[in-house]
């Protein structure tokens, strides 16, 4: 048998005692790795695992170097690794908190990259110029949903070219819910936080007036403005839905001349927080465009910037790799604090942390939360652990930072956004079609096939690492240009199709009653 110059497997460490597949491997196909041929013994999809020694009973599988589970029997060098040989385990790595805690290496300032943003009073830095609706509870949102076709569809925006749009913010909860629950914290913090969003130039709140979700707490306490540019008001006050609608536009009316008028200029990346997310993930996410994106990642930091990793589950089991490069054993306890939270919240209410990975993620290759964990935190690059923040807290501080959320995208956005960003960045192995207004969303797909079976809604491909013929490091390059031209004001492909309106999910916790 003959073998082809590149191994159709990669062996990520040399320790791993699998590969992936870069391609479908038929049965009987020779596998040249470490110097030793290895014959498939069934056929092996393409991203999935392969043994490339025998792997006894209860001995623990390797890929990245990392343990992501043990043998459940006798895996034969050749033999497919996947869910009918490989049982999840309890995460055991250990921890040296802060054992690689440095400062981040930032460019000299003469060397920074900046963007084309819109800059707030506040300071922050926008990279659209919406104008949203925000909604307290469900009962507001069929006259806010009104409100806002009615500029975008029926031609309440005409003469307005520099106004990105009107955002209708509406969820399925803020009503019987328990004030001193952790659901009702997040969902005020959600809002507030969305409205101090720096995509957003205007934002006007609208209520039923009688639900638990009070609009004039969430002002007070966030330390919201009224005025010209935010407004308030409850249906019931002002007499029905008619009377809102008409009110409302007439409200949105008068702050279009001033959002218009924003122009953008030059600005420095300290502008700039970038949400770092994966979806739809496959063998291949954690080999190509994650791996891709977190370069880039550490490209915005090192010029000033801001990368936000998050998803608490789908870290569960790396974690390890984020403590010890955290600035201060006590940022490292923060986020294992969060660890300790999810394996409770998890056991309360009948569930694990390997409930991912999901149906798709199987799929495409991946077989535990661990292997996926391990892949999902390359996202966040090489720099220092800066800050760990609750769900939906406002993001303070510049650099590399992580926020707790779930591993359900929207919800977790939903959080990133609230705590200020302003452009996503999407890694995708299955074809995840999503967007996050008022941010734009990048999708970066992990394989060539998915990315040309989907070009319509794929815009960067890292297929080619798979192959050979690309680097981490160029489609890291790539990557870090296109979040530049998008925070300037380039359209990603998730906008074109106006994707973005459906996808405000916060987190909901607790009873409702």
């Amino acid at each position: 048998m003959t073998t082809d110059t590149i191994s159709p497997v990669i062996r990520l460490n040399p320790a791993d005692n699998v590969g992936v597949a870069r391609t479908a491997i038929p049965s009987g196909t020779a596998i040249a790795e470490g110097g030793e041929i290895v014959i498939a013994h069934t056929d092996i999809p393409s991203g999935h695992k392969v043994a490339l020694r025998t792997i006894a009973p209860g001995e623990a599988v390797l890929k990245y170097g990392q343990i992501i589970g043990v043998s459940t029997g006798t895996i034969a060098p050749g033999d497919h690794v996947h869910l009918h040989n490989l049982a999840m385990q309890e995460s055991h790595a250990t921890h040296h908190f802060a054992e690689d805690a440095r400062e981040t290496p930032l460019l000299p300032e003469g060397e920074r990259r900046g963007f084309e943003g819109y800059v707030r009073p506040d300071g922050q830095v926008g990279t659209r110029n919406f104008i949203g609706i925000v909604t307290s509870v469900n009962c507001s949102a069929t006259v806010a949903r009104a409100i806002a076709d009615h500029f975008n569809r029926g031609g309440g925006l005409d003469g307005y070219d520099n106004v990105d749009g009107v955002v209708a913010l509406t969820h399925g909860t803020g009503c019987a819910i328990n004030m001193k629950t952790e659901g009702y914290l997040y969902l005020q913090r959600v809002l507030s936080g969305y409205a101090r969003n720096p995509n957003f130039a205007g934002i006007l709140f609208i209520g039923l007036g009688c639900e638990t979700n009070q609009i004039d707490p969430i002002v007070q306490k966030f330390g919201l403005t009224e005025g010209p540019l935010l407004r308030t008001m409850t249906i019931q006050n002002l007499g029905g839905t008619r009377r809102t609608i008409e009110v409302a536009s007439d409200i949105i009316r008068e702050m279009l001349p001033e959002v218009n008028a924003a122009r953008r200029t030059t600005v420095p990346l300290t502008g700039l927080k970038v949400a770092l997310q994966c979806g739809g993930s496959d063998g291949y996410s954690g080999i190509s465009a994650n791996p891709a994106l977190g370069y880039a990642a550490d490209l915005i930091v090192q010029h000033g910037g801001t990368a936000v990793l998050s998803e608490t589950p789908e870290i569960y089991g790396a974690e390890h790799l984020l403590t010890r490069r955290a600035v201060s054993a006590e940022v490292a306890q923060k986020l294992m604090d969060r660890i300790e939270w999810w394996r409770h919240y998890t056991e309360r209410n009948g569930a694990e942390l390997n409930n991912n990975p999901s149906h798709g993620n199987k799929l495409g290759g991946l077989t535990t939360i661990l292997e996926k964990s391990l892949g999902a935190v390359a996202k966040g690059g090489s720099m220092p652990l800066e800050a760990v923040y609750e769900y939906g807290e406002i993001i303070d501080r510049t650099g590399f930072v992580f926020m707790d959320t779930p591993g359900y995208d929207p919800v977790a956005v939903t959080g990133q956004v609230a705590g200020g960003c302003n452009v996503i960045v999407f890694t995708t192995g299955r074809g995840s079609v999503s967007g996050f207004k008022p941010a734009p969303c990048i999708k970066v797909a992990t394989n060539t096939e998915m990315y040309e079976h989907m070009s319509d809604d794929m815009d960067i491909n890292c297929g080619d690492i798979v192959n050979g013929t690309d680097s981490i490091e160029a489609a890291g390059r790539r990557i870090f240009e296109k979040i530049l031209t998008v925070a300037s004001g380039e359209h990603t492909l998730s906008e074109d199709f106006g994707f973005g309106d459906n996808e405000f999910v916060p987190w909901q916790i607790g009873a409702v009653t």
